[in-house]
């Protein structure tokens, strides 16, 4: 999509002093192994971005003698960052009341040095755009690594750059949206905290069971609730645990489903109606839920494959390659064969979610494979855990939907939101489109997103 506004060179926009693009410490300024610490100053990698927003909290830090001796790299807030060595393309904002940081030799700041002529919103918008990632791929693998941009190559990249005051328009739209975007994300991981610190009380902690057992009340139970409690603990093969309460192999406690994939070779198979999960579909952490994926099937390729239609509450794992990954299935869809489903035989969702979350890391270790790793009904059988009354389980997913619906809206509207910033996205930076005939919708769309 050609743009209207006149296009500069990086290299020019960098000779007039109005932009400074420079990369990480790497060579002689590289820090060593034994310069990491666990303060300090914060050493920011691809890894370190996501979803526009720099990592810091679990980003790795440099002493004070690795900063003494860096010279390259140093970045400032406002600067926008991009990757390009190994991971190409990731861009993040170091806001205003960042920490110190510096880039590690994967990533390149990109600093405004003329807010009279750059706006930083645009910029940070217009490195997302598909306009600068198509432009930013056409300059891959020119040197002898195929995922590498050099900086050379960066500064031979053109910006659009209308007048100031359209970009800060611009830059001001797409800000809005991501702030959204941001605050929908966090409050989804409030959400799951809530939820995961409800699931840890009741079946691990067992803190209304402890609580009778004391006489006390359950805190913040209802007595109904609370009658459904034991109020005493007896020895198992697992250690203490409530009266009553069974240790049970994980497979005794659900129903493990198979996935498939329909033959690619008949196109009647797909693109279809039906979502089909791939480990590429794993939702981040805080979105749990998986509503939509890359791929689709028809009917035909379900009824012609060993996939199966999964129904919304399953918990899929990922099973074999890249194993342990979760996602909740937030509706109807099929999933491969390097996964599995799983339907907790209660009738439940959540119970069986959080309890798969809890054992993740114990199913990692014992995955196996001459090729790949792989977790096996075997691996999953070889697990156990804690099974309460079904009774119980029956009020914790009543107590626990209201907080995992919330967070599936708000994963659906933080979708619808990204969807239309990206399509609006490139039509204003193209200037076929003012924000002048699309604010009114805008502002509507972000009142609702709360």
């Amino acid at each position: 999509m050609s743009s209207k506004w006149p296009r500069i060179s990086v290299s020019q926009l960098q000779a007039e002093s109005k932009l400074l693009v420079e990369d990480g410490n790497h060579g002689e300024y590289r820090p060593r192994p034994d310069e990491f610490a666990d303060r300090g100053v914060s050493f920011i990698r691809a890894a370190d971005m996501s979803d526009g927003q720099v990592l810091f909290s679990s980003a790795q830090c440099i002493n004070e003698v690795a900063c003494l001796r860096i010279r390259k790299g140093i970045g400032k807030p406002g600067d926008v960052l991009l990757s390009h060595k190994g991971t190409v393309g990731k861009v993040a904002f170091a806001p205003k009341d960042c920490p110190a940081f510096v880039c590690s030799p994967q990533t390149t700041f990109w600093r405004v040095m003329d807010e009279r002529i750059l706006d930083r919103s645009f910029l940070f918008a217009y490195l997302q755009s598909a306009e600068f990632k198509a432009q930013l791929a056409s300059r891959k693998g020119e040197t002898d690594m195929a995922d590498y941009v050099s900086l050379t190559a960066q500064r031979q990249l053109l910006l659009p750059v209308p007048d100031i005051l359209t970009q800060r328009k611009i830059g001001g739209f797409f800000s809005a949206f991501n702030d959204r975007i941001i605050l929908l994300r966090e409050t989804n991981a409030t959400l799951e905290d809530i939820a995961q610190a409800l699931f840890k009380s009741w079946f691990v902690d067992f803190d209304p069971v402890r609580a009778k057992a004391e006489g006390l009340d359950p805190d913040g139970m209802d007595a109904a609730t609370a009658a459904q409690f034991p109020d005493s603990f007896e020895e198992s093969e697992l250690g203490v645990v409530p009266v009553g309460w069974k240790a049970m192999s994980f497979t005794e406690t659900i129903d493990v489903i198979g996935g498939g994939t329909p033959r690619t070779s008949i196109s009647d198979y797909w693109n279809g109606d039906i979502p089909w999960f791939s480990v590429v579909d794993a939702p981040t952490a805080t979105d749990v839920f998986v509503i939509d994926t890359e791929k689709h099937i028809t009917i035909a390729g379900l009824n012609n494959s060993s996939t199966k239609l999964l129904a919304a509450g399953t918990t899929i794992i990922s099973a074999r390659g890249t194993v342990g990954r979760l996602a909740l299935v937030g509706r109807e869809m099929a999933m491969n064969q390097s996964c599995y489903g799983l339907r907790g035989r209660a009738g439940d969702a959540y119970f069986t979610y959080f309890n798969t979350y809890r054992l993740v890391e114990s199913l990692k270790q014992r995955a196996h494979g001459s090729v790949f790793d792989t977790i096996t009904r075997d691996t999953m059988a070889g697990v156990s855990i804690i099974y309460p009354d079904e009774q119980i389980i029956c009020e914790f997913e009543s107590a626990v939907s209201p907080v995992m619906e919330k967070i599936k809206e708000n994963l659906k509207q933080t979708q619808t939101l990204t969807q239309l910033r990206d399509t609006l996205l490139p039509r204003l930076i193209s200037g076929q489109l003012c924000l002048p005939e699309v604010e009114a919708s805008i502002e509507n769309m972000l009142s609702e997103a709360v």
